[in-house]
């Protein structure tokens, strides 16, 4: 039986490039080879959208990325549900063991959906990894390595 996971937007990023880092993750985790489709949260399309933008993507890799993100279950946050889990993050990142835990607003927004829906969140960035075990299972893929191995 196959896993559905919530993606980051870095986990996004790297499987629409296409280059190894994202052929891994997808072999790895077994996303094309889903019967269903994964997660992101609409922060995420966002982020891509805007970093698509800025970088001066051409017709072909937009296309990829609307290809990508048709393929995506979206989730909104716009209900009190996702609010509270937002606080729960929070609450989280200031209480983690060591000291506190900076995290972008962004990136707190896309742990709630994750939490909300209760999914793992599979991420190449290092600032959810405080919050793995605690409120949801992060599968961290270490971009400098090159090699991805499911934690």
């Amino acid at each position: 039986m196959s896993q559905t996971y919530f993606l980051d937007t870095s986990a996004v990023l790297n499987l629409v490039r296409g280059k190894e880092l994202g052929r891994q993750i997808d072999a790895v985790f077994g996303l094309s080879a889903a019967l269903h489709r994964h997660t992101i949260s609409i922060v995420t399309r966002g982020e891509l959208h805007a970093l698509a933008k800025r970088n001066g993507w051409g017709d072909s890799k937009r296309s990829a990325l609307s290809s990508a993100l048709d393929n995506l279950v979206t989730v909104y946050i716009d209900s009190d549900m996702l609010v509270e889990a937002y606080v729960q993050v929070e609450e989280a990142c200031r209480t983690t063991a060591g000291g506190e835990q900076k995290m972008g607003h962004n990136d707190m927004w896309i742990a709630a959906a994750a939490l909300v829906c209760g999914l793992p969140l599979i991420t190449t960035d290092a600032d959810f990894k405080h919050l793995n075990g605690r409120l949801i299972t992060v599968h961290w893929v270490d971009p400098r390595l090159g090699e991805v191995q499911p934690q």
